[in-house]
């Protein structure tokens, strides 16, 4: 297998972009309303539906655009929760606020390539449907249960039977599962400068290469400095995810961060397509240790999946990660790998989106939860109506002070110390 060496921190889709444009960092003071920092899909989102309503609006990134989780992902574009369903989440939250931060995620993927379209962001997107496909007994009930709560609710989704997913997706041995045909895919950093650009022309402005050293209250609102500059805004959004570092140290212990990794391999001849995804969609199976499989615009195979603790990860995984691509689409000539990389993302212990309050005037947003395309650009639009005065208690999201997870500092390597366990009993449920 060969390796694309690439420029630290950057993924296949920073090396095939085409819309890269460097934007200036910050000198001097600014005065605005919003001061968001992250430049991010949340990030982004909200700069865009802010300037839209009139409102001044800065972002201040800390690298360039889409350097975090943002550019490192696979780019699935999938309109509902991870591990949540809508009862369970209604019976959490209460008929109203239940039913409201549904509605939330149900719209996310519409929203995106609604945004796409509107305006003209170049991203190779294709709003083609999400597939999960169901590994085992139990996990195809719950898939037959999540898609009818969905369409319960108006949305385009369709449980199907063994024979469909095999044609859906050209894979043997899933029993069956469901479609939202609402899913799609597309190029993350493409649409995230897409998004900056559409934001820029709406009347934000945007600065990387910017980081944040400080937030403090100061008067009626919020001062930021940065290392050749400030800001002062009467309200500031924290958009980085699990890419903050020392800005806000309570945020760290809110969340687990799960390092991911992604390859891309090289294109695939085009024959290939009549079995594998010919419909274009993509794919993220019920297995705990997840299964996902999409193709690019050039044919390349591209997948992801989590690493065991232990040295030389950013060579083995990789390569374990292909050996089970190879494996499960029944490829014995799969082509070599060409892009590999990874990212971190931000877990909450309930799969929920959280606003945290972190004072007057200043939240934390975390959406992502393997959901971050749709829920991030989705938090975005919301997170303008409470620039624009909305309460945030007010909002579709969960809103609360910072929840610290107990024993953080042992409990934040949990998911990747129960790797092999989740790994053995995938193989048992099978």
């Amino acid at each position: 297998m060969s390796n694309v060496a690439m420029p630290r921190g950057l993924s296949l889709w920073h090396a095939v972009g085409r819309n890269r444009r460097d934007r200036p960092a910050l000198e001097g003071a600014l005065d605005v309303d919003l001061a968001i920092v992250g430049g991010g899909f949340s990030g982004l989102s909200t700069a865009l539906h802010t300037a839209e309503k009139g409102i001044s609006v800065a972002v201040l990134e800390a690298e360039i655009i889409a350097w975090g989780a943002t550019g490192r992902n696979a780019g699935f574009v999938v309109p509902n929760f991870a591990k949540r369903d809508p009862d369970d989440i209604i019976a959490q939250l209460g008929p109203e606020r239940g039913e409201r931060l549904v509605d939330f995620a149900a719209g996310g993927a519409d929203l995106v390539f609604d945004l796409i379209r509107r305006h003209g962001i170049e991203c190779d997107a294709v709003q083609s449907g999400w597939i999960q496909p169901a590994h085992s007994q139990a996990a195809l009930e719950k898939t037959r249960s999540r898609a009818e709560q969905w369409a319960r609710r108006g949305r385009p989704t369709d449980a199907l039977g063994r024979q469909a997913v095999e044609e859906l997706t050209g894979v043997r041995g899933y029993l069956g599962g469901w479609m939202d045909r609402s899913g799609g895919i597309l190029n993350p950093v493409e649409y995230a400068r897409g998004l900056a650009d559409a934001a820029e022309k709406a009347g934000a402005r945007i600065f990387e290469h910017t980081r944040v050293k400080s937030i403090d209250r100061t008067g009626g609102g919020w001062a930021l400095k940065t290392a050749a500059g400030s800001v002062r805004a009467e309200k500031v959004l924290v958009a980085t995810n699990a890419y903050g570092g020392q800005l806000e140290r309570t945020l760290q212990r809110t969340y687990f961060p799960l390092k991911i990794f992604q390859i891309a391999t090289a294109p695939l001849p085009r024959e290939y397509r009549t079995r594998l995804l010919p419909g274009g969609q993509s794919v993220g199976d019920t297995r705990r240790n997840l299964f996902t499989f999409r193709f690019d615009g050039e044919n390349r195979l591209i997948t992801g999946g989590m690493h065991v603790f232990g040295p030389g990860a950013d060579t083995r995984v990789p390569r374990a990660i292909w050996r089970r691509l190879a494996r499960h689409l029944d490829l014995p000539g799969m082509p070599p790998i060409d892009y590999s990389w990874s990212g971190m993302a931000a877990v909450e212990p309930d799969f929920l989106p959280h606003l945290v309050d972190l004072g007057p005037g200043l939240v934390a947003g975390f959406a992502c939860n393997g959901r971050g395309i749709a829920m991030t650009t989705a938090m975005g639009k919301v997170l303008a109506d409470w620039a624009d005065g909305t309460k945030p208690q007010d909002l579709p999201l969960p809103f609360g002070p910072s929840s610290p997870i107990p024993f953080h500092s042992l409990m934040r390597h949990a998911p990747n110390m129960v790797l092999p366990w989740s790994m053995l009993r995938d193989r048992l449920d099978g």
